[in-house]
């Protein structure tokens, strides 16, 4: 049940990102055509909401790369080759995961905060539209993680089951 509710979520967060993928092709045709053809005046707001829809990007694109397994994990030692190994090793990364992802959500928390009393230079809009990102992506990584982590047991308490 959690694990559809999750991978729900993470397929609306592809969507969303192939979503502003798209849009974002817009912004940045414009730049490219004003600043090399002088077809069309040059918007400076192109740039900000570009700039906008790039952080977005990245932050709900980093949620999938921890849903996926592919972000945040950098090995520096070889793989563990028992089971128990591989769960200490995959679970302490999957923990960190979890522990910075709580602070960043945590701490993001103040830091919309204090986006939201700010506007952007161009276009005016409400600095609460980027500076969101942290404490989201902060807490979708903490879930992502922890999930991760409970399959991770899961995973070897089943494989190491003593037949009866």
């Amino acid at each position: 049940m959690i694990k559809r509710i999750l991978e729900g979520f993470c397929q609306l967060l592809r969507i969303a990102v192939g979503t502003l993928m798209a849009v974002l092709i817009v912004p940045v045709t414009m730049q490219v055509v004003a600043r090399y053809t002088g077809i069309i005046p040059v918007y400076l707001w192109t740039e900000e909401l570009a700039t906008f829809i790039f952080i977005w990007i990245v932050m709900l694109g980093s949620m999938i790369a921890v849903w996926e397994g592919t972000h945040f994990d950098v090995r520096v030692i070889p793989d563990a080759w028992s089971p128990l190994g591989k769960l200490i090793q995959n679970g302490v990364v999957l923990l960190l995961i979890t522990v910075f992802a709580i602070l960043f959500g945590w701490y993001g928390i103040g830091y919309a905060k204090f986006g939201s009393i700010q506007q952007s230079v161009m276009m005016q809009v409400n600095l609460l539209v980027t500076y969101i990102t942290v404490p989201i992506a902060g807490f979708g990584w903490a879930a992502f993680a922890l999930y991760r982590f409970y399959e991770l047991v899961q995973t070897y308490r089943t494989r190491n089951e003593v037949p009866s």
